[in-house]
């Protein structure tokens, strides 16, 4: 009998520094490789470059590294059937905010791309809406953009996790 794909989507949540990258990385390292790291984040300053550095540093050569600051759907869709950690939705949305691209539709797209993968995927993000209200508009709306984009992730998501002090939680 043919064994069917993993096409398992997890979401991981929290806080910065919470232990979500390590956590990702790790349950995709539990599938055969190669794996693929979506990574997000654009270095605009020497200390995200360095943060950067840090997290490519940490990865062996079975980790294929695609950076997609935008581009999520495409890329996931690029990905076939390797399984891939994006890291991060937060970073990705701020991408598309700056970028004065429409979230809805990227978010539609991505949605769309995972329900037809046929491999694992996890998704990290930072939970932003259990601080203080932000004092700008765009700090708020950036929160509630999050906050609208988790909830969708996390209703399509097999399992859902939230990182509290290197530890996961089982949400979903």
């Amino acid at each position: 009998m043919a064994r069917q794909p993993d096409t398992s989507i997890t979401l991981i949540l929290g806080g910065a520094r919470s232990g979500k990258s390590r956590h990702g990385e790790a349950l995709i390292a539990a599938h055969p490789p190669p794996w693929t790291y979506v990574a997000t984040a654009e270095a605009w300053d020497d200390e995200m470059a360095a943060r950067i550095a840090l997290h490519r540093a940490r990865r062996d050569t079975r980790w294929r590294t695609v950076e997609s600051p935008r581009a999520l759907a495409a890329t996931l869709e690029a990905a076939g059937e390797t399984p891939v950690l994006v890291d991060c939705l937060t970073l990705w949305l701020t991408n598309l905010i700056l970028a004065s691209e429409d979230v809805s539709a990227a978010t539609e797209a991505l949605l769309a791309v995972l329900a037809a993968r046929r491999a694992p995927t996890v998704l990290v993000a930072n939970e932003v809406g259990l601080g203080i209200v932000p004092e700008h508009r765009l700090g708020r709306d950036f929160r509630d953009a999050a906050g609208v984009l988790h909830q969708r992730i996390a209703a399509r998501a097999d399992r859902v996790l939230f990182m509290v002090a290197g530890l996961p939680m089982v949400v979903k």
